[in-house]
């Protein structure tokens, strides 16, 4: 029996750009059909929901009342949530996996984590950190920034993207040696044709918790997807993107790479 997780959910509580709340999320995803669902709202450097001038404490209960409220209407109704965020430096965005709430709670120094400091702290911490959509190009992202040195994993499946921008994903973590994971981003869960919007990944037994999800990660052990991976089709017509390296200051400079058009 195949167990279908979305790794990347974001509420309306803890993301601007969201729309549906936590619950009304976790009754969309057993409605159709989802073993469990990790929310990853957008953080405080971020298109975060949260007022950035109150206390650290208010800022973290308010960040975390997404999660909070999808894992109370998940325990009701039989859905797994799990805790993650999504941190953003440049328009170039990681998800975090592993460190909870009163972690956070702690260390309010992680708002100005370096991306070097956040792969070291994290993986101190035994969780993982996935560069979220690597490829995306949209008018607001001035430069499309890679960091295979930064993270552990690569979302080769996002489905607010492009096919092609999936496809670029997948051959940069395929030459990189990177773990690949799929999710929706999904800000607005609606049962109308959810299929083209919805995916995620597909395992053999349910996790136990978040950090066994970051194992799998960290130990580059197989996942499959359940999108069809003819997404990964190079395509002719597909545009050339600019791409960026980041070098050991975190600076960016050209890649001078095609990765769609070989």
């Amino acid at each position: 029996m195949p167990f279908l997780y979305d790794t990347h959910v974001h509420t309306c509580q803890g993301s601007k750009c969201g729309t549906s709340t936590g619950a009304e999320h976790a009754r969309f995803y057993k409605e159709i059909g989802f073993q469990g669902i990790i929310i990853t709202d957008h953080f405080f450097n971020g298109n975060t929901a949260v007022p950035r001038d109150l206390p650290w404490k208010e800022r973290v209960e308010l960040f975390c009342s997404g999660y909070e409220d999808a894992l109370s209407e998940g325990q009701k109704i039989g859905l797994d949530v799990f805790f993650g965020w999504e941190q953003n430096f440049n328009h170039d965005e990681y998800l975090i996996y592993g460190l909870d709430k009163n972690w956070l709670l702690n260390h309010p120094e992680v708002e100005s984590w370096t991306r070097a400091e956040q792969l070291q702290v994290v993986s101190k911490h035994g969780g993982c950190v996935v560069q979220a959509h690597p490829f995306r190009n949209r008018a607001y992202i001035s430069q499309i920034i890679l960091g295979p040195q930064f993270c552990h994993g690569v979302e080769v499946i996002n489905m607010g993207n492009f096919a092609y921008n999936d496809a670029a994903a997948y051959r940069f973590a395929q030459e990189y040696g990177l773990s690949m994971t799929a999710g929706s981003d999904n800000h607005f869960s609606c049962a109308d044709n959810w299929k083209d919007t919805i995916g995620g990944i597909v395992l053999d037994k349910p996790l136990a918790s978040v950090m066994e999800y970051a194992r799998i990660i960290r130990e580059h052990l197989p996942l499959r997807f359940s999108v069809d991976e003819s997404r990964f089709a190079l395509q002719p017509d597909a545009p050339s993107l600019e791409t960026f390296w980041l070098d050991e200051n975190e600076q960016p400079s050209p890649t001078g790479r095609n990765w769609l058009h070989p």
